[in-house]
């Protein structure tokens, strides 16, 4: 193939495009709009506002609770500096960011829920008695006669609204505050000296920052560092796992709210058999609560129909809901503060449960409670509750005649035929994660004895996947899950959080018609 001379117009035309392409990359998102540059704009802008209130806001109920989670922190560590980043915002598309979600670790710490505050920094700076001094560093509102106040898109009062002074954020934690601008210096301070730990992974700037003060002062820093960081990490996840009161408060609004939703998704579910994609209108409805009365969802909602509920992480929730299927929705809200619930239940769609589905249901069910009576045994570990409940599911698909070998055989290490249809763990913790505490040591986690304080889940299930042709036909494409979120109560006793959430067959069925009949 031949191709033509290019023409000198041709050649004119292309030319001019050179010269913009001197034009940065980072500064083309402002291709799309023209702003005022004069200075009678700036001007005029910047005046005419009235007053900012006087009265600092109250003091938030967690600020009395941050004071041992500090000391809990630090204990590890005396005479370092802890380096806790909030994290910044994250790119959704182009320009347009995620809603922020602070790292659970700074949230815990701070006490900062919502989308409170991004591109802030918690630092533990250490006391000559082995103690740590909490500082909050952040970007403050700027004045309303700054560029930043109209122009700025990530931190401009016109765009995200007021940003809170070091004044009111100090007031509403308790903490002390400083600015953002000052954090490289109080890093520096002392280092070499003082040694620094930074949780990784959480903000790429505050991490570079680090290991240049470190680098600066001879210290390990980068991957010579990674063993330090981490054990920070570790330590920061295993202080979560025994919640505190206000900690579990949240935990039981979580579950409040989380009902309500389930209740909005029983009032769609005749809806969603007529919708082309009724999974998703189960997954709306829920949503729409879980903004309505919290922060939003604590994780992508599942809301799983038929032979979709055999795929444990159904998130698309693209397909049908039809007539005689079961539906399993695993779903939680996340509340203000970003603690979250988690609760599973398995929906007959038309209110009642066929024959087949009940016999399945009530095998879960039967688990769910084997293990819940196993956390109530003195000298329980974590993973004894897991245990329990696959006796049970062992036992019923072995008389089922699912099951190849005998409960025992497949119960046995060597053998687990039966976690073929229950793949998953039984429980995991729960909090300001949906897996909350998951960097704490084995040790203290599946080999922990349960303690006061914890939140753990409950959550067997079994799954009869359309294609396995090692189960007879009628159970196939049924797929049922129970979760519940219990607590370990002061004297050692394990409770449902979520006991308010129907649960057994008979009332699952009637809180189905009593929804729909309001």
């Amino acid at each position: 193939m031949s191709f033509a001379p290019v023409s000198a117009q041709r050649v004119r035309r292309i030319a001019p495009m050179s010269e913009e392409a001197t034009q940065s990359m980072s500064d083309r998102g402002d291709n799309r709009s023209r702003q005022p540059q004069s200075s009678a704009f700036r001007d005029f802008i910047g005046s005419g506002w009235g007053p900012r209130p006087t009265e600092l806001p109250a003091r938030e109920r967690v600020a009395d609770f941050l004071n041992d989670r500090t000391l809990k922190a630090g204990a590890p560590f005396p005479g370092e500096r802890l380096v806790v980043p909030a994290g910044p915002y994250k790119v959704r598309s182009n320009d347009c960011d995620y809603r922020f979600r602070a790292h659970s670790a700074f949230a815990h710490l701070s006490g900062l829920g919502g989308e409170k505050e991004p591109d802030t920094v918690l630092v533990l700076e250490p006391n000559d008695d082995g103690t740590h001094t909490p500082l909050l560093f952040f970007k403050p509102r700027a004045s309303r006669s700054s560029k930043e106040f109209y122009a700025d898109a990530r931190y401009g009062e016109f765009w995200v609204g007021a940003r809170p002074s070091l004044e009111e954020l100090s007031a509403q934690t308790g903490l002390e505050t400083r600015h953002i601008d000052t954090l490289r210096d109080a890093l520096a301070k002392d280092a070499g000296t003082v040694q620094l730990r930074v949780v990784r992974g959480v903000d790429a700037n505050v991490e570079a920052m680090v290991n240049e003060v470190r680098a600066q002062a001879s210290l390990p820093a980068g991957e010579d560092a990674r063993k330090e960081d981490e054990a920070l990490e570790e330590h920061l996840s295993e202080i979560r796992l025994i919640k505190d009161a206000f900690e579990l408060d949240e935990m039981i609004r979580a579950v409040e709210v989380t009902k309500a939703g389930f209740e909005d998704i029983i009032r769609v579910l005749p809806r969603a058999v007529g919708h082309r994609r009724g999974e998703r209108v189960i997954e709306g409805a829920f949503r729409a609560v879980a903004r309505e009365e919290g922060n939003g969802e604590g994780y992508e909602t599942i809301a799983a129909s038929g032979n979709h509920a055999n795929t444990l992480h159904w998130i698309d929730n693209d397909g049908e809901v039809r007539e005689g299927d079961l539906v399993l929705v695993d779903a939680g809200v996340e509340v203000d503060s970003l603690y979250t619930a988690d609760i599973t239940r398995t929906l007959p769609v038309n209110g009642r449960f066929t024959e087949v589905q009940a016999r399945v249901y009530q095998a879960v069910l039967d688990a769910c409670e084997a293990a819940l009576a196993r956390a109530n045994e003195p000298g329980c570990r974590f993973k004894d509750v897991h245990d329990a409940a696959m006796t049970v599911i062992a036992a019923r698909l072995h008389e089922w005649g699912i099951l190849p070998v005998t409960p025992e055989e497949s119960l046995a290490t060597t053998g687990q035929q039966h976690r073929r249809w229950m793949p998953h763990g039984t429980s995991h913790h729960l909090g300001l994660d949906v897996h909350d505490c998951a960097k704490a040591r084995a040790e203290l986690y599946q080999g922990a004895l349960l303690e006061p304080g914890m939140v753990f889940t409950i959550e067997p299930g079994l799954y009869f996947r359309a294609d396995d042709l090692l189960i007879p036909e009628e159970y196939r494409g049924i797929g049922v899950r129970i979760e519940d979120d219990v607590v370990v109560n002061a004297d050692g006793t394990v409770t449902r959080i979520s006991e308010d959430i129907p649960r057994t067959i008979a009332d699952v069925e009637e809180w189905i018609a009593s929804v729909q009949s309001r």
